[in-house]
């Protein structure tokens, strides 16, 4: 998803004033994505075509998605497709497949905000190893609560998820997205950081956190489902891969940390 430049000054009107940008360093559009996420989507999207193959479909659900009985040790001689390697890579590359195109459009849709802050704060190598190490937290949070279920466990929320507790590290501080004071978009995804517990006691961040929290609780009381499939959606992973992206951030953050006396939640 791209949108047109912004308009530029004609030349008989130059810009005036200190908030005028020099000629070699143009505003980009906030809706612009970067090119790791734009990379990670057509991942996502390229492996779902793959998989609505119908001679690959079952196949590649059963050996890439993760199923929380592949690893209970009360088995005897069960062999599960993908053998004794699928119990690591699964971890992550569930993470890649979906249901459908409904549940696919649904997190890319999700992601495009979130993501692209991340994108580029972390550059590509951090962002593309932050959303295996989110999947993978979202991959143990789902086999503690459903350790013995058969039913495979596949799609990019936990990961999503993890974007978006990341992003509210930074997203509140001033000149960030959302916040009042506006800015080209490689300027917002810079600002410093918020210090975890700083970011916990700012009433805006207390209030996204209970609507996310309070919606994955509603979700597994009521078990929606993705699409016509009837799915049920895995809030647990949800709900874990929110948590390592809101506590592992800073393992990931390249920018310098906020002073406390410095930050704007305004």
């Amino acid at each position: 998803m791209r949108v047109a430049d912004p308009l530029e000054f004609p030349s008989q009107f130059p810009p005036r004033g200190p908030t005028s940008l020099p000629p070699d360093r143009p505003r980009e559009p906030i809706l612009r994505l970067p090119a790791a996420l734009t990379a990670y989507v057509l991942l996502i999207a390229f492996v779902h075509l793959r998989v609505l193959l119908p001679e690959l479909e079952d196949w590649t659900i059963e050996v890439f998605g993760f199923i929380p009985k592949r690893y209970d040790t009360t088995l005897l001689d069960v062999a599960f497709p993908g053998g004794e390697g699928a119990k690591v890579w699964t971890f992550v590359t569930y993470s890649l497949l979906h249901v459908n195109l409904f549940h696919l459009g649904f997190n890319v849709l999700w992601l495009l905000p979130f993501g692209s802050a991340l994108a580029r704060r972390f550059g590509a190598v951090r962002f593309f190893v932050f959303m295996a190490v989110t999947a993978a937290a979202g991959a143990l949070a789902h086999l503690v609560t459903h350790e013995h279920a058969l039913d495979p466990m596949i799609g990019a929320s936990a990961s999503v998820s993890g974007t978006m507790a990341a992003a509210i590290r930074f997203a509140f501080v001033r000149g960030s997205y959302l916040s009042f004071s506006g800015s080209d978009a490689e300027a917002a995804a810079k600002v410093p950081a918020l210090p975890l517990m700083r970011a916990l006691r700012d009433g805006r961040v207390i209030t996204f956190l209970a609507v996310w929290f309070g919606l994955n609780i509603l979700f597994g009381l009521v078990s929606v489902g993705i699409g016509t499939d009837g799915a049920p959606i895995a809030w647990q992973a949800h709900n874990g891969g929110f948590f390592a992206g809101l506590l592992l951030f800073s393992l990931f953050d390249p920018v310098p940390r906020v002073r406390v006396d410095a930050a704007d939640a305004s």
